[in-house]
């Protein structure tokens, strides 16, 4: 148990709930500084009742009724969700488009970093090498080939970060054809292309699937490599597809198929160490947002300093996704109202809607979110977990809306839609052209990349004190009084300029920490 005095957090004056903010919680019969002592033992992030509770009276944090009182609950209490009914979802009809006008940020100039400027006028954090994959029947035959072509190409190639196998599980079996299969084709053709892979696209095929190269990267998707050398902008123009195909007769054995690959792969190493970064603006990160591992503090520590640093890239000319769409959908009111149009505000209403209807084929509905780790750091359900995300999105106008497996086209602040699966969320954000992830996280998670540098911020100081090293960035000074959200959202906004630069690793890049890619298949498996 902490030995600091009793603290609490109360998020907003019109709460009747608060947070323990004390490591270890707090037992029965502690008294805060204003006179109020605890009916119950609570554990560090978790609600106490700031004033008598009668059943079925509404529970408020962040000034939004997070749920009603199973029963009478006395000033002092532990409020946790055994005795809290949970409001009914938020309808989508009705609701203020683009009513609140952010006032626009001054502008922040003068921020740079080191960058690989790509032909398509993106711009990469990293250097990599990435292998696609039609298939999933490949993948072992591409960990082979990634594995030697690490030991025994990569040393040649300085300027190149890595060599990655872009492996899913996806490609046959599938209903290739159902209206719902464009989200994870779309989804692996757009990673292919991230900004980070500097336009080289190398595809692996089994040759049988039902997802064909040629439907993965139809003509025209892949981006030139050097514009300089072509004759024409014909049809003439277009890059041709590099596929080494497995089932192919000129593969005799298993090592034919492996120094194909790596015959392949060279050419391309090759062309990326040529390559060299350079200085851009600030204003080319595309950085993807996203919380995992959450708990009470996520919304008043961590997550308040990512929607400050969201503030400052966006004033600063980048781009800012966040996304997961039943961690917002208890707020749409707020997302809508802060929308640039009316059409982006219609647009959100239509991702919410989807997803709701995906949910009900499923029999379930939001509430199937939390996760006994969420809930043992505090959040009730998924409305206080909901409040709580969305803060990472800062103060500005939400300028556009991603669908699912999409690339970004514009800049500023974007919903992009998808699952809160930690794993989805990132897969998805690769695919929209993320090239730097944010991660917030109060349980603790390992999670990482290997595509994209991850920044893991944690929303306490026990988390980061124990995990220190893996987290990159303490929020939990804000609840320790030792820093201001500002503070921490100035820290991580120049930390991303580092990571960003290859000047510094994240934790995740150090260890080598690197989930897989799990893609968002609606449709039917067959």
């Amino acid at each position: 148990m902490s030995t600091r005095a009793p603290h609490r957090i109360q998020v907003h004056p019109a709460d009747n709930v608060a947070i323990v903010a004390n490591d270890g919680g707090l037992k029965a019969g502690a008294v805060f500084d204003d006179g109020l002592a605890l009916v119950d033992n609570v554990p560090q992030g978790h609600k106490v009742a700031l004033e008598d509770l009668a059943e079925g009276e509404a529970i408020r944090r962040y000034n939004v009724v997070i749920g009603y009182a199973l029963k009478a609950l006395p000033r002092g209490s532990w409020v946790h969700e055994r005795l809290m009914r949970m409001p009914e979802a938020p309808g989508l009809e009705g609701l203020p488009e683009a009513t609140v006008k952010p006032p626009p940020l001054a502008p922040l100039s003068g921020y740079t970093f080191e960058g690989y400027r790509n032909l398509d006028g993106s711009v990469g954090t990293r250097n990599i090498l990435a292998i696609t994959q039609t298939v999933q029947c490949v993948a072992g035959v591409t960990d082979f080939a990634v594995a030697r072509i690490k030991a025994e190409l990569l040393p040649k190639y300085p300027n190149v970060d890595d060599v990655v196998g872009l492996a899913h599980s996806y490609g046959c079996g599938v209903a290739i054809d159902a209206p719902d299969a464009v989200v994870p084709i779309r989804t692996l053709r757009n990673i292919s292309l991230n900004p980070n892979f500097g336009g080289e696209v190398m595809v692996i095929s089994l040759g049988c699937e039902k997802l064909q190269p040629e439907r993965l990267l139809p003509p025209g998707s892949i981006p030139l490599v050097d514009e300089r050398n072509v004759a024409d902008v014909g049809a003439s123009a277009e890059n041709q597809l590099d596929v080494v195909c497995l089932q192919d007769e000129a593969h005799v054995g298993f090592m034919s198929m492996i120094d194909s690959i790596m015959t392949q792969a060279e050419e391309h190493l090759e062309r990326l160490n040529a390559r060299r970064r350079e200085t851009v603006p600030a204003s080319e990160l595309v950085v993807g947002v996203q919380c995992g591992g959450s708990d009470a503090f996520s919304g008043v520590t961590a997550n308040p300093a990512v929607g400050f640093c969201t503030d400052l890239l966006v004033a600063a000319g980048a781009t800012v996704m966040f996304s997961e769409v039943t961690e917002v959908r208890d707020g749409i009111d707020q997302l809508t109202s802060r929308a640039a149009s009316p059409e982006v505000a219609q647009a959100m209403v239509r991702e919410m809607d989807w997803y709701d209807r995906y949910l009900e084929r499923g029999r379930v509905d939001r509430s199937a979110n939390t996760t006994p780790g969420n809930k043992k750091g505090g959040l009730s359900n998924i409305v206080e977990k909901a409040m709580g995300s969305i803060v990472k999105s800062g103060s500005s106008a939400i300028s556009g809306v991603v669908a699912p497996g999409e690339k970004a086209k514009q800049k500023g602040l974007l919903y992009a839609a998808t699952p809160a699966s930690d794993f989805i969320c990132g897969t998805l954000q690769l695919a929209a052209g993320m090239n730097l992830h944010v991660f917030t996280t109060g349980r603790g998670t390992p999670y990482g990349l290997a595509e994209v540098p991850v920044i893991k911020v944690a929303t306490r100081s026990d988390l980061a004190r124990r995990w220190h090293d893996l987290m990159d960035v303490n929020a939990g000074r804000i609840a320790d009084g030792e820093a201001s959200i500002e503070d921490i959202g100035w820290e991580l906004f120049r930390l991303m300029l580092e990571v960003a630069s290859g000047r510094k690793k994240t934790w995740a890049e150090h260890w080598k920490l690197h989930n897989a890619l799990v893609l968002f298949n609606p449709a039917p498996v067959t």
